[in-house]
């Protein structure tokens, strides 16, 4: 497995792949985080320009947070429902044209019946919200550099998927 070092550096070019699409299309970006703990925000916020395309994140650890501030329904937290939510959620809260989100169990014990590593993650443009179950591996920080570079991922996957298709309404 790849060094947390090496993960988080995958995971800063992500973002700032994705700084450049955001202000190469004039968008912004939330994120909503559990699991990651203020990681995804901490790579937006030290991307060159994101004062232009980071509109502000949430950190919402306890499962009551989640349904307080940002509308998840009761039930389970790691689901898809929940990062869909999260995603929903913040990008109203902030306006923001895109999100991402992550929730899971990092370990050392399992949460919700889920054994340590399993995560969702879910990234949304202008509606179109995508997530993914995933079941990573290694200590609490591994699974956490995982979960934010494969948010990332995801975000940045959506975001080339979008503008792809609103290419030709120019």
């Amino acid at each position: 497995m790849k060094s947390v070092e090496t993960i988080e550096a995958q995971a800063t070019e992500v973002a700032s792949d994705i700084g450049a699409i955001l202000t190469r299309r004039g968008l912004t970006v939330a994120v909503a985080e559990s699991l990651t703990g203020g990681k995804l925000a901490n790579q937006f916020a030290a991307a060159g320009g994101s004062g232009e395309w980071f509109a502000g994140g949430v950190v919402a650890y306890q499962t009551d947070s989640k349904h307080r501030v940002l509308g998840v329904p009761e039930g389970p937290v790691i689901s898809e429902q929940a990062v869909i939510s999260m995603v929903e959620g913040v990008t109203a809260l902030f306006e923001a044209d895109s999100g991402v989100a992550a929730s899971g169990a990092g370990g050392p014990e399992g949460q919700e019946g889920q054994p340590p590593g399993t995560t969702w993650v879910a990234a949304g443009v202008s509606g179109t919200v995508e997530a993914e179950m995933h079941h990573f591996s290694g200590e609490p920080l591994e699974i956490l550099a995982q979960t934010q570079l494969r948010s990332l991922e995801l975000l940045r996957s959506l975001l080339n998927k979008h503008e792809s298709s609103t290419a030709g309404e120019k």
